[in-house]
């Protein structure tokens, strides 16, 4: 480490700073499909954003940053945002590497960080299971010390990306006669050994991006645990408040790359853009989305290192409702081309895509039920809903 990352600089040296370091290295990159794996000219460049230490400017040196405050590490995300360079910004965005630096041992940080950073590293979500999709506090798999190591045992259910996964962020029970909430901890389980078989689960969009995970006698190392034992709810919250700013931020976009049309082009198209009632669908959906980023910046001021945050479950349900609104918008838009598919036809098999899609968010991070039930309780204060296993030791809670 050398002591001019740590010399503090105007904001019009950093601005500087960053402009010649895009202006020397940033050539663009070609479109990809595969929303699963970083293709190696993105990891290339990826690194270099690493070792420039532009990618998570907020942490300390000593782990890839520069000690930016958040003013100055929003003028480094600009400057790349400007140029159309990711890589930037991975401090607020990156959920499995967040999780990482808040909650990891030294040893499992000085492993795994960098490579996650570059995306030489592959992850995925081992939350859900069949008895336990809205109830995380009721997973049943479980995880057995043997020396240094856990021996884990269980099955998963719609993990995004498993196939492809290096590790998979895993919650497992630890000890059976606490209350559920308290004898989980949390695992960076390492996804390519025997004992882990993933199997595709096919969607209603046609592609098989969910997987069903069988672990039969898995082993993940004591370092590898987050939090510390039986402290696993915790970071779990945390890593939910931020997969759900995430998705409260943005959303998958057509799947097809080469057509972007937005509304306001299919509005154009079909002859309706001075219709006063097209014209205010439009508004209203364009307004949704601007309040939804306003709210979503302000749950984020409010999202520390460490925590969690309840009004992160307002942009999750908002984003889910606007993903629904703007796909039965394009249906509408489109009549009757809308019964159309294929590549042939690339608007109203983008505006069938997103219209399945939508569920997607309606569905990952928690449901549109379970933000419903979090923002009353925890946002507006109302009366919990009765929860008559919460205090009993889970070895005697009754499971159907």
């Amino acid at each position: 480490m050398t002591a001019r990352f740590l010399k503090p600089v105007s904001d019009d040296e950093l601005r500087a700073e960053v402009r010649a370091f895009l202006k020397e290295h940033w050539k663009g990159l070609p479109h990809r499909s595969d929303q699963w794996t970083v293709g190696p000219e993105q990891r290339a460049w990826q690194a270099k954003v690493v070792d420039a230490r532009w990618a998570v400017n907020r942490w300390p040196v000593e782990w890839y940053g520069r000690g930016l405050a958040d003013r100055q590490a929003k003028i480094v995300e600009a400057e790349f945002a400007a140029v159309r360079a990711p890589g930037a910004g991975q401090d607020r965005t990156h959920l499995y590497a967040i999780t990482a630096f808040n909650f990891g041992t030294e040893t499992m940080k000085a492993a795994l960080l960098r490579s996650m950073l570059t995306g030489d590293i592959n992850m995925c979500l081992l939350y859900s299971e069949p008895g336990a999709g809205s109830d995380l506090a009721g997973v049943r798999t479980k995880a057995e010390p043997d020396g240094g190591d856990y021996v884990v045992t269980g099955q998963k259910v719609w993990t995004s990306g498993a196939m492809t996964a290096d590790y998979g962020m895993l919650i497992a029970r630890t000890d059976w006669d606490v209350p559920k909430h308290n004898g989980i901890s949390f695992f960076f389980l390492p996804m390519k050994q025997p004992g882990v078989e993933v199997r595709p689960l096919r969607q209603v969009t046609d592609e098989a991006h969910f997987n069903e995970v069988f672990i039969d006698g898995a082993r993940v190392a004591g370092d590898f645990m987050l939090g510390g034992l039986n402290n696993g709810w915790r970071v779990l919250q945390t890593a939910l408040a931020y997969e759900r700013s995430v998705m409260g931020d943005a959303a998958r976009g057509p799947r097809r790359g080469g057509d972007r049309a937005t509304m306001v082009d299919l509005a154009r198209e079909a002859g309706r853009l001075g219709d006063p009632v097209t014209r205010q669908h439009l508004a209203q959906v364009i307004a949704w989305r601007r309040l939804n980023a306003l709210n979503n910046a302000r749950a984020k001021a409010d999202l520390k290192l460490g925590t969690s945050s309840s009004v992160m479950s307002l942009g999750k349900l908002a984003m889910s409702r606007i993903l629904h609104e703007e796909a039965r918008f394009r249906t509408m838009l489109l009549g009757a081309q809308s019964l159309l598919e294929g590549e042939a036809n690339p608007r109203a098999d983008d505006a069938n895509f997103l219209s399945l899609n939508a569920y997607f968010t309606s569905i990952g991070g928690g449901t549109d039920q379970i933000q419903r039930n979090i923002i009353g309780e925890r946002v507006l204060g109302l009366p919990k809903e009765p929860e008559i296993d919460r205090t009993v030791p889970f070895r005697d809670v009754r499971a159907g």
